[in-house]
């Protein structure tokens, strides 16, 4: 291939700049219209099916990730670049309707790409025309490709953090019935089924009482039940089921909510950095996932009050 002249290049960069310039003015519009109530209850029609399922894998799957993530980084500090290649690629949560529902209205509606995976089609290609739109840079277009793998990665990425905000909701979700039922702290299930099965524990204990219920209430007022490890382990059991399947429309709410906040708004304007940087620059700069190590975070300190309350006489 002849030597590209670098005014050339210029060009193809300028040209580029300017259609994800043109992306982000629409981020605006686009969160409204895919992220608020109405939007996210279209996208949570598809969670109406094998994503029942899949949330909950997901969900056990989360730390995988983080770990898979965790190895990249340190294996490109240590300068084995292909390990550290392979494993940031891998996509390590399974692909959700809802996740893919995301990624094509990314594509279709806000990148204006072309689209050939789940759903209608999408042919139009605005950074294309903004190429093309200068013929002498259309020769360098292929020379580009490789920003398309980096791309996709960055857009399967910003997919797999629905399921880490969805933990994240359903954790806020036992905060704040933790808070009004028990007056303590259970930032998940598995703090809050202790809570849970002692007042399973007592109500049972009230109504198997041989003088009546009202002298069951004084008599375990005075004399707590003891609670089974049995009815703690089943309830928690239990609950990491129901709070997984429920991961799966959580972002119903989530969704309106980061609307509000910026938060939709601010995620895919790093998508948009993210896929700019490997279009123009050297592809060093990458989507980065906060959302799961977040969740993480809610797991360990869940686990911990469990255990705090497990020693507590």
């Amino acid at each position: 291939m002849a030597p590209i002249a670098p005014e050339t290049d210029a060009a193809l960069i300028a040209a580029a700049r300017a259609y994800f310039a043109e992306r982000r003015a629409r981020v605006p519009g686009f969160v409204r219209a895919q992220f608020g109530l109405r939007g996210t209850l279209r996208l949570h029609r598809h969670a109406l099916g094998w994503d029942i399922l899949r949330a909950p894998v997901n969900v056990m799957l989360s730390p995988v990730l983080i770990l898979a993530r965790l190895s990249g980084w340190a294996a490109g500090r240590l300068g084995a670049r292909r390990v550290a290649g392979w494993l940031l690629s891998r996509r390590v949560l399974l692909p959700t309707a809802v996740a893919k529902a995301t990624e094509r209205a990314i594509m279709v509606d806000l990148l204006e790409l072309p689209w050939d995976g789940p759903g209608a089609p999408g042919t139009g290609d605005a950074l294309a025309r903004a190429m093309l739109a200068q013929p002498r840079l259309a020769v360098l277009v292929a020379d580009r490709a490789g920003a398309g793998a980096a791309s996709a990665r960055a857009l399967a990425d910003y997919g797999g953090t629905r399921s880490a905000v969805a933990e994240m909701t359903t954790a806020l979700g036992t905060i704040g019935a933790g808070a009004l039922a028990f007056q303590s702290l259970t930032p998940g299930m598995v703090s809050f089924a202790p809570g849970l099965a002692a007042v399973v524990a007592h109500q049972a204990a009230v109504a198997a009482f041989p003088l009546g219920g009202l002298m069951g209430s004084a008599w375990y007022g005075m004399f707590p039940v003891a609670v089974s490890p049995w009815l703690t382990g089943a309830l928690t059991a239990g609950l990491l089921a129901f709070g997984a399947l429920m991961a799966a429309f959580a972002g119903v709410v989530a969704d309106p909510v980061q609307t509000a906040l910026g938060i939709h708004r601010r995620r895919l304007n790093r998508l948009i950095d993210t896929m700019e940087d490997a279009f123009t620059g050297d592809g060093r700069r990458s989507f980065a996932a906060r959302e799961h190590y977040l969740a993480r975070l809610l797991d360990l300190s869940d686990a911990g009050m469990a255990a705090i309350r497990m020693l507590t006489p």
